[in-house]
């Protein structure tokens, strides 16, 4: 009898491998819940916008007009596009950077992490829709403006101060809804 009642215990109880998943799952379902909650996913915040921007790299790419870290406080709104030949996405949207110059819009294009020679013929070959280009071979610059990886572009207001920053190549709907509206609206249009 002793045995029965021994056994009635063993089959009562669940192994611990077999609660161990379910409460796994809810776990994750209680993180996905609480990350739904978050607000915008579509915009990543910078620490650096309404502040001055950091200073442009004091090299340029061979063959191409220097800048000096004075254009970004001049009186007039400048975008500051981080850019590689080798970057695809930077090549995608190289077209709107071309019609924003058309535009009349001043850009300065750092060039990062790229070979000189690699990113000269590309500028030559497509245009360069850049009044300066200041090259970043080593990534401090792109450190200093909080950059991930090209492309990123900022809006910089006439006396230095950072008003948006969109990550990514300017295409798309965020191209079209976020930054253009950013643009014009720090150009006074």
């Amino acid at each position: 009898m002793a045995e029965t009642g021994q056994s009635e215990k063993t089959r009562r109880r669940v192994p611990v491998l077999m609660i161990l998943p379910p409460l796994i799952f809810a776990g994750f379902a209680i993180m996905a819940f609480f990350g739904m909650q978050r607000g915008d996913t579509t915009v990543l915040p910078s620490t650096f916008i309404g502040r001055q921007a950091p200073a442009l790299p004091t090299e340029t790419l061979p063959g191409f007009p220097p800048v000096s870290d004075n254009a970004l406080r001049s009186g007039e709104v400048t975008v500051v596009n981080f850019w590689a030949s080798w970057c695809p996405p930077c090549r995608a949207e190289h077209p709107r950077l071309l019609e924003l110059q058309d535009e009349g819009v001043r850009i300065v294009g750092v060039n990062y992490k790229d070979q000189d020679g690699n990113a000269a013929k590309y500028l030559t070959e497509d245009d360069s829709p850049f009044m300066g280009v200041p090259k970043d071979p080593q990534g401090r610059t792109a450190i200093e403006w909080g950059v991930t990886g090209p492309p990123e572009t900022f809006i910089v207001a006439g006396d230095g101060t950072i008003v948006h920053k969109h990550v990514g190549p300017l295409a798309g709907t965020l191209y079209t809804d976020v930054f253009l509206p950013k643009l014009n609206e720090a150009l006074g249009r």
